[in-house]
């Protein structure tokens, strides 16, 4: 399920799912209030986006040097909410850590390499969520992010 919208208020607008809505809000504060200085949002790939500008990172994302390096997305998927984290996927220190957060509350993960998927609004553990989000600077990504690229 893919949402078409030019900002997150749009987009927000546009889940029909109120239980959706409010995860959404709540990831939306999250990232706004507590993701490190340096990040910006933005909307990209048809979810919620948060990058590393191109005013700090020149080179853009290797895929499209147009488009600002991606850090943190999230959506309202058909039948989940997704909250897609590269940290997560380049950063095995941190995957491990999130995992074993993760098995103090009482929702089983569900989890790929950079994808996190709760079926409800109530599942998703916010406190965890918002430690995840300080975790890493735009400048810790840029170097983790091109460590990967060399390999």
């Amino acid at each position: 399920m893919q949402i078409h919208a030019s900002n997150p208020e749009e987009y927000i607008s546009k889940v029909e799912d109120p239980d959706k809505k409010i995860a959404l809000n709540k990831l939306r504060e999250i990232c706004l209030s507590h993701l490190p200085d340096g990040f910006e949002e933005a909307m990209a790939y048809g979810m919620f986006g948060y990058v590393v500008p191109h005013s700090l990172y020149p080179k853009g994302y290797h895929c499209d040097p147009k488009t600002p390096l991606p850090f943190l997305s999230f959506a309202a998927q058909k039948n989940f909410i997704g909250i897609y984290h590269m940290g997560l996927y380049m950063m095995p220190e941190l995957y491990d850590w999130f995992v074993s957060e993760h098995a103090a509350y009482p929702k089983k993960l569900d989890m790929g390499k950079s994808c996190i998927r709760y079926k409800k609004e109530a599942d998703i553990p916010y406190p965890l969520i918002t430690e995840l989000v300080q975790k890493i600077t735009p400048s810790r990504y840029i170097e983790v992010y091109e460590t990967a690229l060399r390999k």
